[in-house]
């Protein structure tokens, strides 16, 4: 997963000198032998794939400051870093001018080239989370500023479009963590309520007691503590876009209210004397089974055909695979410039692991587990070392168990079962297999016996009291849970590396 970078030069040594110095540091290279093809390839399908661009100043065709003007005419974003053999002040001020990230004189060091492209990763990272949160926070954002790959996230993103353009209400669908929130800010953002308000609310987060003054407001004095009038959420969104979330955690008697606003365009604030006409577009989300609800009686079934009647549903992380290369590079830019690290990918072994993985909690959980590992990584690189529960979940710890229950060659059990324990990181134990549901307790009681067998190399003494249980029920539960062979293969073992050490005792005396 190595970034690539652009180098844009006529003359082929410097080009051949700064691709080997480049390719050192792990980055992946592609050049260009003027600023004709230069410009050609960064606005062909393969200028995604850039991630910044090494750019000469002087050249026959079109010179690097006549690029530059290009590239920032079509909001073309790339870092560029400016090398010429003309070092005066006023070529570098130009340069900077014109949007360059820095300005290097020929011949420059690889050191210097390396500590240059790195910082203007960074900033180019950093500039773009901000304008993404300037986006956000002025409701502007769009369906482009999401990551959105594979075919099944296209598909969500081509019915958001087609949503955005009427005030149709709309319910997202969708596991927690796979990102409603985001499809619902880009509806609003690529509509005509773009840059008015979107007020978000929690509907299973509000006390019950308060529910109906947060969503209607009320006025001063109509109950006990109400000491000031109180704009509810809809008044707040009017004229933009109300976002219900977890709308199906709310209480019966709020539903019809709801309803009531929803059909008639006006809400009872509490204790006021008349209606208040409000002008909202809603957008709901839920990650439960409305239908369902709706059967058991516990979701009113006109206000659920009110607000299903553009129903977008959003596939969880585990149906979408293709989207995790795209999200991790992002999540790991994001990270590495937030905190300093220099961190630039990820191995094929680590990415084939986040691939695999079932990720329950979505999105969310992604980001979370690349932040961590973001953090506590020494290298330039993330390994699967990086990612200790979701390898142990993968089962990557229990194929090094089994290796040392099996044997192998003149290799003791014990020994292997040592070399298992330590391979990796200490794993903690997860308790949802890979579809994202609660494991059986039998399940993770035999995956608890297994690891303090290959914690302990088999000593079956120590394994008991470190588990709290007697030697005869440790070996009870062995043969319960079906492991009584692993059991019995540790003890061979145990017994055969005892006997070569009282035998080598014996020798010895």
């Amino acid at each position: 997963m190595a970034q690539t970078i652009l180098i844009v030069d006529d003359d082929p040594v410097q080009r051949r000198l700064l691709e080997a110095a480049i390719t050192r540091m792990g980055m992946t290279v592609m050049t260009a032998p003027g600023g004709g093809p230069a410009l050609d390839l960064l606005f062909s399908p393969k200028g995604e794939q850039m991630a910044l661009m090494l750019l000469d100043l002087v050249m026959p065709d079109i010179e690097g400051l006549e690029v530059l003007a290009k590239l920032r005419a079509a909001n073309r974003e790339i870092p560029v870093i400016v090398l010429t053999a003309k070092g005066g002040i006023d070529s570098a001020v130009e340069a900077m001018r014109a949007g360059a990230s820095d300005f290097l004189v020929k011949p420059a060091s690889p050191e210097r080239i390396k500590v240059s492209i790195q910082n203007a990763l960074k900033i180019g990272v950093l500039s773009n989370e901000v304008k993404q949160l300037k986006k956000r926070q002025a409701n502007r954002l769009v369906f482009d500023d999401l990551i959105a790959k594979g075919p099944a996230l296209r598909q969500v993103i081509r019915l958001g479009q087609r949503a955005a353009q009427s005030n149709i209400p709309i319910l997202i669908e969708g596991e927690s963590g796979v990102g409603k929130e985001l499809i619902a800010r880009a509806i609003q953002g690529s509509s005509e309520r773009a840059g008015k308000p979107f007020v978000t609310v929690n509907c299973g987060a509000i006390p019950e007691n308060l529910i109906e003054s947060i969503l209607f407001g009320h006025e001063k004095g109509s109950f006990t503590g109400a000491s000031d009038k109180h704009l509810g959420k809809f008044q707040e969104a009017d004229g933009g876009t109300l976002f219900l979330d977890e709308i199906g955690e709310l209480r019966l008697d709020m539903q019809v209210k709801l309803l009531r606003a929803l059909q008639e365009g006006e809400i009872d604030p509490i204790g006021a004397k008349r209606p208040a006409k409000v002008d909202v577009r809603i957008i709901s989300a839920t990650n439960r089974d409305l239908a369902e609800l709706t059967r058991e009686g516990n979701f009113r079934e006109d206000l659920y055909y009110r607000l299903n009647v553009f129903p977008i549903f959003i596939p969880p992380l585990r149906e979408r695979r293709e989207d995790v290369p795209a999200l991790t590079a992002h999540f790991i830019a994001r990270f590495a410039a937030e905190e300093h690290k220099p961190v630039t990918g990820l191995t094929p072994d680590a990415m084939e692991l986040l691939q695999s993985y079932a990720w329950p909690g979505n999105v969310r959980q992604l980001e979370n587990t690349i932040f961590r590992a973001v953090v506590l990584c020494d290298s330039d690189s993330l390994d699967i070392g990086d990612f200790p529960q979701i390898a142990n979940a993968m089962g990557v710890a229990q194929e090094h168990r089994k290796l040392a229950v099996s044997g192998g060659g003149q290799a003791t059990t014990q020994a292997a079962a040592r070399s298992a324990s330590h391979a990796l990181p200490a794993y903690g134990l997860s308790t949802t297999d890979a579809a994202g549901h609660m494991r059986k307790l039998e399940e993770i009681e035999a995956e608890t016996i297994r690891l303090a067998i290959s914690r302990y190399d088999g000593r079956m003494t120590e394994v008991a009291r470190r588990l709290g249980i007697g030697r005869s029920t440790l070996y009870r539960k062995l043969k319960e849970l079906g492991l009584e062979r692993e059991g019995d293969a540790l003890d061979e073992a145990a017994e055969t590396v005892e006997d070569s050490e009282r035998q080598k005792s014996a020798d010895a005396a």
